[in-house]
């Protein structure tokens, strides 16, 4: 845990660049911001824009808004703010409003709050974020980070501080939009220290999912008094249910996670005074564990049982045609077996109005490992060819040989656009080797401008000397191309340092993560010193087979001399196994009898 230093004399006067910004900001002609106040309602409060009552009936996420409208709903959530244009004018012509969310960074990706120049550039960030998007109708409020406090008790001043000066920023730049900052739970301190060091946060919003329900009781018991919003909710997480002896999750059935929307919604939304509405998990699909935990429609656009659920908690009334239900999915023997074998599940699944139903049945790899965080994932292998039978009753899957853990799902779909799924996780037994990393697009970009809300790899790996390490992913110094690149500071004379850039973060080999990078051709980066002469050393792939999981290939440019101008530089992938690169970039300076300074930009695997 660190310190905040300094941020009031390190954040600066509007630069030129931020008056462009705010030139480029201008509402389109007969367009003009909507006011939202906050006021006291009772014992609890309430939402006006303007001047109107205005309870949020909301959900996250990529669907179609035209559908999430149809269905009763009113506002929409992102947790970025790149490139918001387009969603805000479609919301407008819907009617619809947008929480827009302003991503920051979390510590668990690299983010040091304790470092005043990465918090004056987020700072900075934000600044000319809120005068972009400020005078756009759709705008409901800002949303300040997503679980920026950490997963641990929250207590971390620096911040709490942080957010706070970012929350009072945006009454400053737009008193006409409340703020908020969004929390994982409301475990340990969090909920005493948005209230004690977060005077300008307007709104608390909570994230929960198995714990949604008792939201109400537990938020007052902290001491908490502000207006929330269930900004996240649905099924129990991933870190909520139970598992199979290897650790496999056991996954509600679609039908079931239906249940737990309607459960929160009525006990955590519903006629509570503080809360002003909500926001469910995800309008749309997300490979998070699996391919079907979260979402409430699947990538074909079919809806599921949590669509139809909030479409009545949202209007008042059920949809014209509900989805299918799996009553149950059963394994007829051991979910363990060896490899090669046979194994047969049984389905039961109805229709409410009876109309003639499609099943789908497909094998996956099961995830090595489940993340926290919900950074993405990329989808498992599937194996079409081990489905030998299979009908509207049930399947016969031939497993693959290699050892591991694997799920069959299943996929019911009617007629009329609605699905239901159900998921059963299995094992084939053996010593399990290593998995690849996630497939790669290529090209895969490291860095080429700031502010990536999931960065492929996180600069997290920080080497030697530590403390004399400063790092600027911002820096606006004659940038190799676009806004900005990266500055690094190695301010002693001696000893050494240097940065890996890691997947996942602050992983050293003990962890599942990587990506396999196959059919890349090389590794490119440009870079400079500030004086010329400094003698920096590159790599990739510093994780030996001493290490569970290791980078399946490595290079280096060893004590390279950098130049006062813009060099490309690259590493040669030809006949590398790239099928799981783990720490995709690093660089490492020596002590040289003075501070080292160098710039690095548009680094990038293709």
């Amino acid at each position: 845990m660190g310190r905040l230093r300094g941020l009031s004399t390190t954040v600066v006067a509007v630069t030129a660049l931020g008056l462009l910004v705010a030139e480029s900001a201008k509402p389109a002609r007969g367009q003009a911001a909507v006011e939202v106040k906050l006021v006291k309602a009772g014992e609890g409060w309430q939402l006006l824009r303007g001047d109107q009552p205005y309870f949020i009936k909301g959900a996250g996420g990529s669907g179609s808004l035209e559908r999430l409208r149809d269905a009763g709903g009113n506002s929409v959530r992102t947790w970025g703010a790149d490139d918001l244009e387009p969603l805000l004018d479609e919301a407008q012509r819907l009617g619809l409003t947008v929480a827009v969310g302003i991503w920051l960074g979390q510590e668990r990706q690299g983010f040091d709050y304790s470092n005043a120049d990465q918090v004056a550039q987020q700072y900075e960030r934000v600044r000319q974020t809120i005068l972009r998007y400020r005078d756009h109708p759709a705008v409901l409020l800002w949303g300040l980070g997503n679980e920026v406090e950490g997963h641990e008790k929250g207590d971390n001043a620096a911040i709490w501080s942080a957010l706070n000066n970012l929350a009072a920023l945006a009454q400053k730049l737009d008193p006409k939009h409340p703020t908020m900052t969004v929390l994982a739970e409301i475990g340990g301190d969090r909920v005493k220290n948005v209230h004690r060091l977060c005077p300008d946060v307007d709104i608390v919003g909570i994230n929960s999912y198995a714990g949604g329900p008792s939201i109400p009781k537990r938020y007052r018991e902290a001491g908490g008094t502000k207006p929330y919003l269930l900004t996240e909710f649905g099924p129990p997480g991933t870190w909520e249910v139970g598992k199979t002896p290897w650790g496999g999750l056991l996954e509600p059935t679609s039908g079931e996670k239906a249940e737990s929307y309607r459960r929160t919604y009525e006990l955590a939304v519903t006629n509570q005074p503080l809360c002003l509405g909500s926001y469910a998990f995800t309008w749309g699909s997300k490979q998070e564990a699996t391919a079907t935990w979260f979402g409430m429609l699947l990538p074909d656009g079919s809806k599921l049982a949590a669509a139809d659920a909030m479409t009545e908690l949202w209007s008042g009334k059920p949809p014209a045609n509900r989805c299918p239900r799996i009553v149950s999915l059963k394994l007829d023997g051991p979910d363990q077996l060896d490899p090669g074998t046979t194994v047969k599940a049984t389905l039961e699944a109805n229709d409410p109005e009876g109309d003639p139903l499609e099943v789908k049945w497909v094998l996956q790899a099961d995830v090595a490992a489940y993340q926290l965080g919900g950074d993405s994932e990329q989808a498992p292998p599937a194996f079409p060819g081990a489905i030998a039978e299979s009908d509207k009753r049930g399947a016969t899957v031939r497993l693959p040989n290699d050892p591991g853990g694997y799920r069959l799902f299943v996929y019911v779909r009617d007629d009329h656009g609605g699905a239901a799924t159900a998921s059963v996780p299995l094992l084939v037994k053996g010593e399990v080797k290593p998995s690849a990393g996630l497939a790669a697009r290529l090209p895969l970009i490291i860095y080429d401008e700031p502010g990536r809300p999931t960065p492929p790899y996180i600069p997290s790996g920080w080497m030697g000397n530590t403390q004399a390490i400063r790092m600027d992913e911002s820096c606006k110094t004659t940038p190799h191309s676009g806004q900005a690149c990266l500055r690094f500071d190695y301010t002693t004379p001696g000893e050494w340092g240097g940065v890996v850039w890691q997947s996942p973060a602050d992983d050293w080999g003990d962890r599942p993560g990587g990506w396999d990078l196959t059919g890349a051709k090389r590794l490119v980066f440009w870079a400079r010193g500030e004086k010329g002469g400094e003698v920096v050393t590159f790599q990739f792939g510093l994780l030996g087979r001493d290490k569970r999981y290791f980078d399946t290939a490595g290079a280096k440019l060893e004590n390279l001399s950098l130049t006062t101008e813009w060099r490309e530089y690259s590493m040669d992938l030809s006949g590398k196994d790239l099928s799981r690169l783990k720490t995709g970039f690093a660089w490492l300076v020596a002590g040289q009898g003075a501070p080292v300074t160098l710039y690095l930009d548009d680094i990038g695997f293709e």
